[in-house]
């Protein structure tokens, strides 16, 4: 346990021990969507608890992966479903890196990156990120097995343009996965799956869990050429998702409409938080995600992020050179805003 621990810690910032004093708990540390998913996604759900519970569920996750093609406007084939984008990111890796294998990524990004490269034995190559985190030039002359480009970037919420990605695709003998897993949340026309149709070495994943609310379910899709998904598949666990979450994930898909609406509440709100936090004097990143990071140059953030937890409002630090001065807050509803800025002013008259 004392080598899986900092792991833990290290991806999803919990730290053991620690209880805020009194009141509700703002939990703004995981980019979880603060609003409902759709009700026909609930109701499918329900409705998906029955006697059929003792049948396994359809291997491929037909239903789901139709309903994504029909949306996404790609064929069956092209979709892969997994438990969550993590495990697609995860069967990526076991089907693509073998030991010294290179996968290649700009840095700082989201760190279960590192942790699966690690696993599979192979070889980091990670390129700093410039402090605009617009991707690094030394990126276009990389070489290796695998590109991870999450986009937007987490922890950033950077943005970069797909024309961009292209050129590097066409660049790069490898496969290049582009992580969206927040590209809802970023202008239209940001996603990369329109590269599909001229990069057989393109993957694009996408996930429920932020913009379609349904962490709690765990269902991810990855997006690409059929005969390469056909070879990823071949990792692929047996019955990898459950009934109850094929049929949430397919009603939501069903109910897109939904999902935008809560869409622009949280981008709304986004601008208004970052407005205020530089009123507090942090400098903003312009963030195409559900969160952004507020950082102060050079003044360590971590006693920031132990103040605010003891208030009751959680948010992520993370305890490394090029963040340390840096919070990522993720986006809640207009109530949870207020209550973030209006004790984070209160620390900050405090000191």
């Amino acid at each position: 346990m004392s080598r899986v621990r900092p792991i833990v810690e290290r991806m999803h910032g919990y730290v053991p021990g620690e209880q805020p004093q009194g009141g509700r708990v703002v939990k703004l540390n995981t980019n979880e969507n603060p609003y409902p998913p759709a009700p026909g996604a609930v109701e499918a759900a329900r409705a998906a608890v029955s006697a059929d519970l003792r049948l396994y569920p359809e291997p491929s996750a037909r239903p789901l992966r139709e309903e994504a093609a029909r949306v996404y406007g790609v064929r069956p084939e092209q979709v892969l479903a997994g438990n969550g984008s993590d495990e697609l990111l995860t069967m990526l890796m076991r089907a693509v890196v073998g030991p010294d294998d290179v996968v290649v990524y700009p840095e700082p990004t989201y760190s279960l990156y590192d942790t699966l490269v690690t696993i599979q034995e192979g070889r980091a190559l990670t390129i700093p990120f410039p402090d605009d985190f617009t991707l690094p030039p030394a990126l276009f002359a990389a070489e290796g097995r695998l590109m991870m480009i999450c986009n937007p970037n987490a922890p950033s919420g950077s943005l970069t343009p797909i024309a961009t990605i292209g050129e590097l695709a066409r660049g790069f003998d490898g496969v290049v996965a582009v992580d969206e897993a927040y590209v809802d949340f970023a202008p239209p026309g940001s996603s990369a799956l329109p590269l599909l149709a001229g990069h057989d070495n393109v993957v694009v994943l996408r996930t429920f869990s932020k913009s379609f609310s349904l962490a709690g379910m765990r269902i991810g899709l990855l997006f690409g050429h059929a005969d390469l998904l056909a070879e990823i598949a071949k990792v692929k666990d047996s019955y990898n998702l459950n009934r109850v979450a094929i049929a949430a994930g397919a009603a939501a898909l069903g109910e897109v409409e939904w999902m935008e609406r809560n869409v622009a509440r949280i981008t709304a709100t986004r601008a208004r938080l970052s407005e205020r936090l530089a009123g507090l004097g942090y400098d903003v990143l312009p963030s195409a995600a559900n969160f952004v990071l507020a950082r102060r140059s050079g003044e360590d953030q971590a006693p920031v992020q132990a103040a605010l937890r003891t208030r009751g409002v959680l948010v992520r630090h993370f305890a490394t050179d090029r963040l340390r001065d840096a919070l990522r807050i993720s986006v809640g509803t207009e109530d949870e805003t207020d209550r973030l800025l209006a004790e984070l002013a209160a620390i900050r008259v405090g000191r």
